[in-house]
């Protein structure tokens, strides 16, 4: 277990509201270690904030464990696009904290992205693998885990249209894991029939497992060239979770108070 990290604040200063980050969880143990990579990020940035972590699906802690001893908290989706989980799954997570505890207040931070800094972690994790960012003959297909939420596809979409505007790629494929089409090796290939000298592959996800293992194989296998690692511990989703946390706690900007 990691040894606590010192805490430290302006005197006189009341004590920083905590940070509750809520991952989607995984049975792979790689997922919760690099979480808790990110987490320790976000500690080193702000010694202040005491940071907690909750999972939504199979791992503990749960939500309701993380809020345990807290009457406030900034409750974070460590997610990449707003879907069931961030809709659905977290304020009824927190309605429930709320009719056991009356008195808790609970800050609901909006999901990681979409956010400029994902790109620019996505570019790093490319980087990594050898792709010059912008390279106007290579085609990327974006990775996410995919949703029946069409409206969180329609995001990834987004995402990938604008990334390719402003730097200058071949193109910029949108792919779902699951979910939605196309599957990341139907994109492989339609980009190889297309007529693109390099394909390369960024998964839009936060943690390795199962989707991140099986991107990698299919679309390999399909004849693409690289392909990232997952988003993980960059030092940009730190910021982004640091960003969120303070529209959460200090304007309210995509936060609801569990008391609302």
């Amino acid at each position: 277990m990691r040894a606590a990290p010192v805490r430290w604040r302006a005197s006189g200063a009341p004590p920083a509201v905590p940070l509750i980050a809520v991952a989607h969880g995984s049975r792979d143990p790689r997922a919760a270690a690099t979480v808790e990579d990110l987490l320790d990020l976000v500690r080193r940035q702000r010694p202040d904030v005491p940071v907690r972590t909750a999972y939504l699906d199979h791992a503990p802690p749960t939500l309701a464990m993380a809020l345990s001893g807290v009457s406030e908290a900034a409750v974070l989706p460590l997610l990449l696009t707003e879907a069931y989980h961030s809709r659905v799954d977290i304020p009824g997570a927190l309605a429930e904290a709320a009719s056991r505890h009356p008195r808790l207040r609970a800050y609901r931070g909006a999901t990681l992205g979409p956010h400029p800094l994902l790109v620019a972690a996505l570019e790093r994790r490319l980087a990594e693998a050898g792709v010059t960012a912008g390279d106007p003959g290579t085609a990327v297909v974006l990775v996410s885990a995919g949703s029946s939420d069409a409206r969180a596809n329609a995001t990834v979409s987004g995402i990938a249209h604008g990334w390719a505007a402003r730097r200058g790629w071949w193109s910029v494929t949108a792919a779902y894991a699951s979910a939605a089409g196309p599957t990341p090796q139907e994109a492989v290939l339609r980009l190889r029939r297309s007529g693109a000298s390099r394909v390369v592959v960024a998964p839009y996800l936060l943690a390795p497992g199962h989707f991140a293992d099986k991107i990698r194989r299919e679309t390999l296998a399909a004849g693409a060239d690289a392909v990232s690692d997952v988003l993980g511990a960059a030092p940009e989703l730190a910021t982004v979770l640091l960003e969120r946390y303070g529209q959460a706690v200090h304007t309210g900007s995509g936060a609801r108070s569990a008391t609302a």
